[in-house]
């Protein structure tokens, strides 16, 4: 009598479910948000505003061009709430009266420095997976999937909003991110171009950084 097989046959529909951190082309968009403080931006994206508890990936053309402002209306709002904002790995030290300026007090923001890359993303992994702060921000030269894979998973279990800014040389490639945008200088204003989002459709809009409608 031969011996049973261990092996448990799934159906692929059954093994996707197995698999965390996939995503399937007909779910919804996440149904928690957070509104950007721009009327016609929050009408662009699914579930009218920033994901919780997924990875939002934003590529400026450029430095210096409204990259964190656009997150302004947002990161105030979580502040306002008693959350911690954290900034790791930025390109320059935080600068105190822009912040308080922005709405965000200091004692609500941390920044964490770090030497490199590697140490960066296991700073806003750990920080996203316990759900310590409101928000992430992590900058980033990653060329791989496989990091931001791992921040979107960290991202589900704290529910939090992660964001990460790259360069432009990553457009050439994928990203497992919920929502990919690129940030381009307008006069007068910055351009928001979705290329990505998990449930939604792409798109842009120009904003007028600083002017929340």
């Amino acid at each position: 009598m031969p011996a049973p097989n261990p092996i448990v046959r799934l159906h692929p529909p059954t093994l996707l479910q197995e698999i965390p951190g996939i995503w399937r082309g007909r779910e919804l968009a996440p149904s928690k948000t957070c509104s950007t403080g721009y009327r016609q931006l929050d009408a662009l994206l699914p579930g009218g505003g920033w994901p919780l508890g997924a990875l939002t990936e934003l590529i400026p053309v450029t430095e210096g061009i409204g990259e964190v402002a656009v997150l302004q209306g947002a990161l105030k709002r979580l502040c306002d709430a008693k959350r911690h904002i954290v900034f790791v790995h930025p390109p320059y030290i935080p600068y105190a009266p822009a912040l308080l300026s922005a709405g965000l007090p200091l004692p609500r923001v941390l920044w964490i420095d770090v030497s490199d890359d590697e140490n960066a993303h296991w700073a806003a992994e750990q920080t996203l997976r316990e759900g310590a702060a409101g928000a992430v921000l992590l900058w980033s030269q990653a060329l791989a999937d496989r990091p931001l894979r791992r921040l979107q998973l960290a991202a589900e279990t704290g529910e939090s909003l992660a964001f990460i800014y790259r360069p432009v040389a990553t457009l050439q490639n994928a990203s497992p991110a919920a929502l990919r945008i690129v940030l381009r200088p307008t006069v007068g204003a910055l351009g928001v171009e979705v290329l990505k989002a998990r449930g939604g459709h792409s798109g842009a809009v120009l904003l007028a950084i600083g002017t929340h409608v």
